[in-house]
């Protein structure tokens, strides 16, 4: 899909084709697209694919007159059905190119990062043709998802553990093992991403004025603040996955031990009737209730000794 967009009069209106001043948004285009906007926009073709390749880690390259960011956004992951009723996240590249006249993004798939803007749905303060700004804006909204995704980690994260505190069960345990491996893409790409910044913030890569400085020296704050929150939550979820494993540990020790105790004292009476089911005559009681009489005794001495020596 590709779109034309251009803010005027505080609203994102679409555009048949492109213009100076605006924005041209790629989501999971055809190479016809991605072919059509090299040629009309004389753009460099590795800057315009190289978000394309979901595996491409956050920078920024500067090619003549054109430069291209590379940052990681937070996209939800379909659920399973063990996750079914946690949402699960990851993490996509998204190329964002600075050309002479328009600015170009490109993602494989579609993000509330650019929906919203592109929907009319956040449109204060966006200007398409103050390209600087509008880039750093877009890095703001990405930061901004990350620390709202992190929010909703944290809340899923409370809601599972109140139900590990009922039934401990694999699901759940799953379910936060999910968590955790979101929360380990966020952190690798939270740090590719401050570094991606920091290199834009020295002011050598796009033209920076007082408020455009502003803009981005938000954006890494709030970057910084979801790589400390990420942190947190990952050291968070370990302990308790740990804590977790521990009490199932302990829960199976208990049974082995319950078991072996009921073991214990169930062979009283099968070693005491073996005796008298031997046919040895001499043995008192053998056509009596004496050897039932025994075990009993001999049992309630067992478990009482067990018990006094806190072996259960």
């Amino acid at each position: 899909m590709i779109e034309y967009l251009k803010s005027d009069g505080g609203k994102m209106a679409a555009l048949e084709q492109a213009e100076p001043g605006c924005w041209i948004n790629l989501v999971n285009p055809t190479q016809a697209e991605v072919d059509s906007v090299i040629m009309s926009q004389k753009v460099d073709a590795g800057f315009v694919r190289a978000a394309l390749d979901p595996e491409e880690s956050s920078r920024v390259e500067v090619e003549d007159d054109q430069v291209l960011l590379i940052v990681d956004i937070p996209v939800e992951e379909q659920s399973d059905s063990i996750t079914r009723d946690v949402q699960m996240y990851a993490t996509l590249p998204m190329g964002i190119v600075v050309a002479e006249n328009v600015v170009i993004t490109v993602c494989l798939q579609e993000t509330s990062v650019t929906r919203d803007i592109a929907s009319g749905k956040v449109t204060r303060g966006i200007h398409t043709a103050m390209r600087t700004r509008f880039v750093f804006q877009l890095l703001l909204r990405v930061a901004g998802r990350f620390l709202n995704y992190l929010h909703r980690i944290e809340r899923s994260f409370t809601e599972i553990e109140r139900r590990l505190y009922d039934s401990l069960r694999n699901e759940e345990l799953m379910q936060l093992l999910g968590l955790q491996k979101s929360l380990v893409y966020f952190s690798a790409s939270l740090k590719g991403n401050e570094v991606t910044m920091e290199k834009v913030l020295r002011g050598r890569i796009l033209k920076l004025y007082e408020d455009d400085r502003d803009l981005l020296e938000d954006a890494l704050i709030e970057i910084r603040q979801a790589i400390e929150m990420s942190s947190i939550y990952s050291s968070i979820l370990a302990g308790t996955m740990e804590t977790y494993s521990s009490v199932v540990s302990n829960n199976m020790n208990d049974i082995m031990k319950a078991l072996t105790v009921i073991t214990l004292i169930m062979t009283i009476p099968n070693m005491i009737f073996g005796f008298y089911g031997m046919n040895v005559s001499m043995l008192p009681g053998a056509v009596s209730f004496i050897p039932l009489i025994i075990s009993i005794v001999a049992c309630i001495i067992a478990w009482q000794f067990l018990k006094k020596h806190k072996l259960y």
